[in-house]
């Protein structure tokens, strides 16, 4: 595969959700050998550190379960910065961080897809649809509410306006298995491709996957790829803390990523909602890594060993 310049970008976003741990998420992956899984496939790394969010006041909000709006914004105001500074140098990768993150990432490289005239195309790999508003969400936590940002819903009061909106017809969501009612009403009218857990037993994961790259690679788009933890079975990545029963397996993690990497379409990537309070041993975070190396050519043969000593 084609040499990359990798930019690491910590993103210790903690304030998408009451439950705390997902700081520590950027330097768990640094500890599981990110930078260096990267280096052995040949490519460089350049890690900038952790970011810490703008500054931001707000007025109250109507709904008052919101949590922590001011310090959501303020991340979203420094994400939507550091991904297009970071996207003329290389490729950026942002480590979180919980899902609140990808209303900064997302929307940065929209906007950067935008100056450089090409289509943007979003694979959001989740258990959840995250495309609440700040006024739909009966929990008010905001790691529920990227998708519903950066494709334009409204109720994002105090939000930097966007420069570019996602076309939800050029994202596709795979993996879902915990979508509410209100989500389902947005998602009806079909725009999305959706691809739930029941879809791929029957099909497998490869086809839906397989049919959007083709979408993105005939309109010359550009790829940014939003992997959760919980988009994994519980069993095998236990260090999230929105876990939901019958997820992705380690082997369909590993394909999505081997798929990814052999279509050469994927510009930039979220790894989010790794809370490490939760791991075993570090094993998500290991996962985690090794799925990046996937995306960026590492292959079965090449896979190592795992000692649990």
């Amino acid at each position: 595969m084609k040499q990359k310049h990798c930019i690491l970008i910590g993103a210790p976003v903690d304030c998408g959700k009451r439950r705390k741990g997902c700081v520590m998420g950027p330097d768990a992956l640094r500890t599981a050998g990110l930078a260096e899984a990267i280096c052995a496939l040949g490519h460089t790394v350049e890690d900038i550190g952790n970011l810490v969010p703008d500054g931001t006041d707000t007025a109250p909000h109507p709904n008052p379960n919101v949590y922590a709006l001011a310090e959501n914004i303020g991340w979203t105001k420094r994400l939507m910065q550091a991904g297009p500074e970071a996207a003329a140098k290389g490729m950026p990768i942002f480590m979180g961080g919980d899902h609140a993150l990808a209303a900064g990432s997302v929307a940065g490289m929209a906007a950067y897809a935008q100056q450089q005239n090409r289509p943007f195309f979003v694979l959001w790999l989740d258990a959840h649809s995250d495309i609440h508003t700040p006024l739909t969400s009966d929990s008010g936590n905001l790691h529920g509410t990227p998708m519903g940002y950066v494709t334009g819903r409204s109720g994002f009061d105090g939000y930097p306006p966007l420069p570019a909106r996602v076309d939800p017809a050029q994202v596709c969501m795979i993996g879902l298995r915990s979508v509410d009612g209100a989500e389902r009403a947005v998602l009806a009218d079909g725009a999305a491709q959706l691809v739930d857990m029941r879809r791929i037993d029957e099909e497998g994961i490869s086809a839906p996957l397989q049919s959007f790259l083709q979408q993105v690679k005939a309109a010359n788009g550009m790829l940014h790829v939003s992997l959760d933890v919980d988009f994994l079975d519980p069993t095998i990545a236990p260090a999230v803390g929105t876990t939901v029963p019958g997820g992705a397996t380690t082997r369909e993690g590993h394909l999505v990523m081997e798929i990814l990497s052999d279509s050469g379409l994927v510009t930039s990537l979220d790894l989010v909602e790794l809370n490490p309070f939760l791991d075993e041993r570090g094993r998500t975070a290991n996962l985690m890594v090794d799925l990046t190396a996937s995306l960026l050519g590492r292959r079965i043969f090449d896979r190592p060993t795992r000692s649990l000593q």
